[in-house]
């Protein structure tokens, strides 16, 4: 399993959007320079942001920021809005195991608490992470280059 680059992107966007808002117009393309992908991703990133009220985007004169305090932004909340979970479910199972098969048929019962239990220690543990810490994190690094 593998989660999907849109949510380490986001977090991204979101640290150079904080990094660069005092200094840069900090835009899609500009975004797209630090990320290194195509702005069209960095688009589709920001408007998931947006639509789940962590970012704002200003019309007219560009430029994003940060809707809320940084220490009130969990991983969580980033990934929820960038890889929507289907049923709220991170495992999908498939779909028709065998049940004339003895192992088919109880599949679900002999696997489902433990794939709820790993997305629910994966969720809990990412609630506990802010972006505040991330951003402290890569700007410590940052200095360090200095």
């Amino acid at each position: 399993m593998q989660i999907s680059s849109r949510f380490t992107i986001a977090i991204h966007l979101m640290t150079a959007i904080d990094t660069f808002q005092n200094d840069y117009k900090v835009t899609s393309d500009f975004l797209a320079g630090s990320i290194n992908v195509n702005p069209v991703i960095i688009r589709r990133t920001m408007q998931a942001l947006k639509g789940a009220g962590l970012i704002e985007v200003k019309r007219g004169t560009g430029g994003m920021a940060i809707a809320r305090p940084l220490d009130e932004i969990t991983l969580l909340d980033i990934f929820n809005a960038v890889e929507p979970l289907e049923n709220g479910q991170l495992f999908h199972f498939h779909e028709n195991p065998n049940t004339a098969c003895p192992v088919g048929r109880n599949i679900h019962a002999g696997l489902d608490d433990k794939l709820f239990s790993i997305q629910n220690a994966m969720e809990e543990k990412m609630k506990s992470i802010t972006l505040e810490a991330v951003i402290k994190d890569t700007q410590a690094f940052i200095a360090k280059e200095k």
